[in-house]
């Protein structure tokens, strides 16, 4: 249950706290007291979205905090595990907004994002606005409200995800059939460029390669020249270099042999002397294999002048056009790959289409037996809410197609995001009529009753433990109006329920009275919260029955109603 609602400089509101009880909570006030306020204050702290103008002026920011004890493990623990908070007995959802518009949301003082403060705030209540009635003129809402009843969330889900899947796997295919059909347009051009780049037979790094093999041959005279004369000096003439340091090294040996200090020395000019020889040996080697080939270096000149004129061509460089044949390649092979992928597709996309049709026809008999059950509980409680002879229908149809994607005894139908049904909800309220939409039938008083109808049959077949009416009266008095009042309080044995009402039969009923007032104070204008005692109670239905002026008739009229109201 909710607990507690804590409220600090937000709007009218400088600071309040209202404690709740189990039951039926009733809220009254005058018309621009702040009872909106109020209910937007809890909004907010359920996740919706937050404005910077509704920070009180002059307060740097607001805060709203809500307390829930009770139950609600099951429904929100593994959310809060998944996020790392604690789901303790008691639940306290907070929300900061501050004047510049940012927003800050916690749960039990753990800072979280928004999109879990909201998908917590749901599973704990649920909030019925002023409009909301509203929704049930428009068909598109109908199908979540009867899989609400039905419990078949799951099931839509399932649903939706195979939709998702199989819409994929189309999408899939048709880009695969247009890149094959851009692909034969264009194929002549793109052959032609990969006959070019493969018949070149290109290799990563041969310009490298090919100016070095060039700039080899184009030398190999002056390397044959220099590389003999080196020999020569180094080792082969008789003044060689390794000729003079032989006669040092001699020397150095009968030095050394006297004196070993000489020893460091001799050993570095022996080392010279082997340095010299493989040097030699190497320049012998060298010399020995250069080629003097003209045929040679004209083909490599050919070649190197033929893959500079190819890069010029396509203003890339060998390397990337090696990257542009092997695309080439790739996209050639798409329309060699087409047929095989298509046929693949294909039978993925049938096996899809079963798979979502089995589903969708399993929702959709699902959706048949609860809809039998809505139509008897919302019949039900219509007659306890003053309408009789209502007549509530589900309209279940479906749209034939020749390319629906749906298959149903052998015809095909159109697929929607929740299913292959169309729903609707139909409504007679006398006798005689055969139902037909709500829109065109129910006035705006029937049309609040057949929601609280609604409210009442999804209450009783989900686990919501709150429910929230913000003006849930609109467009009824009298005993329509009692007959809505004793529907809350009924319901309210199994969910607290808060609801803000102007009417006297409505709020007689309550187990909790809050009355919601405005005063002056600093010459500013300030909204506040005050809970009523038995005598408080009488006066303030008294207030609802006859105003301002309070007869002592409309007093002893408001002390039947709430012991009338106290009985139930």
């Amino acid at each position: 249950m909710l607990q507690s609602l804590y409220v600090r400089d937000f709007a009218l509101i400088d600071e309040l706290s209202v404690e709740f009880a189990p039951g039926l909570t009733i809220i009254t006030g005058e018309t621009g007291a702040g009872k909106s306020i109020l209910m937007g204050a809890l909004n907010l702290v359920l996740g919706e979205r937050a404005s910077a103008e509704l920070v009180r002026s002059g307060a740097s920011k607001a805060v709203i905090e809500a307390t829930f004890t009770g139950s609600h493990y099951e429904t929100v623990a593994p959310q809060l595990e998944e996020a790392g908070i604690e789901c303790t007995p008691e639940l306290i959802l907070r929300r900061d907004i501050a004047a510049s518009g940012q927003s800050r949301s916690f749960i039990n003082d753990t800072p979280c994002p928004l999109s879990l403060l909201k998908q917590v705030g749901r599973e704990l209540v649920d909030l019925h606005g002023q409009h909301d009635h509203q929704l049930l003129l428009h068909p598109e809402t109908h199908a979540g409200m009867l899989d609400g009843f039905g419990q078949l969330k799951d099931e839509a889900s399932r649903y939706h995800s195979l939709l998702q899947r199989y819409r994929q796997l189309r999408r899939t295919l048709d880009e695969l059939l247009a890149q094959a059909a851009a692909l034969r347009e264009k194929r002549d051009f793109i052959e032609y460029q990969y006959r070019e780049l493969e018949s070149a037979g290109l290799a990563t790094g041969e310009e490298a390669s090919l100016e070095e093999e060039i700039n080899l041959l184009e030398n190999a005279e002056t390397l044959f020249s220099l590389g003999t004369e080196l020999g020569e000096r180094l080792y082969e003439s008789d003044d060689s270099a390794y000729a003079s340091l032989s006669v040092s090294v001699h020397l150095l040996e009968k030095l050394a042999s006297i004196d070993k200090r000489f020893e460091p020395s001799l050993e570095e000019l022996r080392g010279a002397m082997s340095s010299i020889e493989e040097a030699s040996r190497f320049t012998g080697r060298y010399t020995s294999g250069i080629e003097f080939n003209r045929a040679r270096l004209e083909e490599l000149r050919e070649r190197q002048m033929m893959l500079q004129r190819l890069s010029k061509k396509h203003g890339k460089s060998i390397d990337e056009l090696i990257g542009l044949r092997d695309r080439l390649a790739d996209e050639l092979s798409i329309e060699e790959n087409v047929e095989a992928d298509t046929v693949r597709l294909r039978a993925e996309i049938e096996e899809a289409r079963d798979g979502l049709s089995s589903t969708a026809i399993d929702l959709h008999e699902m959706r048949l037996r609860a809809a039998i059950l809505l139509e008897e509980e919302i019949s039900s409680v219509l007659k306890e809410l003053s309408i009789p002879h209502g007549n509530f229908r589900v309209a279940i149809t479906h749209e034939e197609s020749p390319e629906g994607d749906i298959t149903f005894d052998g015809r095909r139908y159109r697929a929607y995001d929740n299913g292959f049904d169309r729903i609707e909800f139909m409504i007679s309220t006398n006798i005689g009529e055969s139902p037909k939409p709500l829109a065109k039938v129910a006035s705006g008083g029937e049309i609040s009753r057949v929601m609280l109808a609604m409210k009442s049959a999804l209450a009783r077949a989900t686990h919501l433990p709150i429910l929230v009416f913000d003006e849930i009266d609109t467009g009824i008095s009298g005993k329509a109006a009692q007959a809505v009042g004793f529907s809350l309080k009924q319901l309210s044995r199994l969910h607290q329920i808060i609801a803000i009402t102007h009417l006297p039969q409505i709020a007689a009923m309550a187990d909790l009275h809050l009355s919601v007032s405005k005063r002056i104070e600093d010459a500013r204008t300030l909204s506040g919260v005050t809970t009523l005692d038995d005598a408080e109670r009488v006066e303030e239905v008294a207030r609802l029955i006859s105003g301002h002026t309070i007869s002592e008739s409309s007093r002893k009229l408001a002390g039947e109603l709430i012991e009338a109201g106290n009985s139930v």
